[in-house]
C-alpha cells in the first residue's frame, strides 16, 4: 500500500481549510485516511499551520512521501529539516544532540522571520490607517473650506443686492436727468 501524506479539503467555498492527513494513495482526496497529522488554514496571514511533527516524522521514516502542497508545508514547519538530520543521525554522521542543536537553530531563525513579517504586517496596517485618516481629514477640511467659500460667496451677492438697491434708490433722480438730455443732443445732432 501506498502512503501519501496530503491535504483533505473542508470548510466553505471561497473559505477553504484543509486537514493534513496520511492517506491511501489511491482514496479519493476527501476520502478514507488512514490518520490526520495537522491542519492548515490559508485564509489568515501568515498562514495558520497546526501540526504533529513526530507524527509526521514517522509516517516520512516510514516511506509516505508528500504531495507538492504538502511537501512545502512540511518544509515551512522544519519536519523536512527535521527527518533530514534524523537520517544523518542513523548514519553516523551526526549525534543526536548535534541534531537537536541544528533544528533549535534553524526554529529560531524561523520563528524570527514569521515575527519580522507580523509586525511588517501590523506596521503596513497602522501606517495604512494612519494615511486613511489624514486623507479623510484633508477631504473634510477641503469640504469645510468649499461650505465656507460658498456661503462667503452668498453673503458677498446679499451685501452686493442690497447695495444695488440702496444705490438704485438714491441714483434714479440723478441719472434720469442725463439721460433724457442725451437722446436731445443726438436728436440735435442729427437734425
Amino acid at each position: 500500500m501506498s502512503v501519501k501524506i496530503r491535504l483533505q479539503r473542508h470548510g466553505k467555498k471561497g473559505k477553504p481549510f484543509f486537514h493534513i492527513v496520511a492517506a491511501d494513495a489511491r482514496s479519493p482526496r476527501d476520502g478514507k485516511f488512514i490518520e490526520r497529522i495537522g491542519s492548515y488554514n490559508p485564509n489568515t496571514n501568515p498562514a495558520t499551520i497546526v501540526l504533529d511533527n513526530a507524527k509526521a516524522i514517522t509516517w516520512l521514516s516510514n516511506g509516505a512521501q508528500p504531495t507538492d502542497t504538502a511537501r512545502a508545508i512540511l518544509s515551512y514547519k522544519g519536519v523536512m529539516y527535521q527527518a533530514h538530520l534524523n537520517k544523518g543521525v542513523k548514519k553516523g554522521a551526526l549525534t543526536q544532540e548535534q541534531a537537536d542543536a541544528k533544528f533549535a537553530a534553524w526554529l529560531e531563525s524561523k520563528e524570527a522571520r514569521i515575527q519580522a513579517k507580523r509586525d511588517g504586517l501590523a506596521n503596513a496596517k497602522s501606517s495604512t490607517e494612519a494615511e486613511n485618516k489624514k486623507r479623510e481629514q484633508a477631504i473634510s477640511e477641503a469640504r469645510l473650506a468649499a461650505r465656507a467659500a460658498a456661503e462667503a460667496a452668498v453673503v458677498a451677492e446679499e451685501a452686493a443686492a442690497e447695495a444695488e438697491e440702496v444705490v438704485a434708490e438714491e441714483a434714479p433722480a440723478s441719472e434720469e436727468a442725463p439721460a433724457t438730455e442725451a437722446p436731445a443732443t443726438e436728436e440735435g445732432a442729427a437734425e
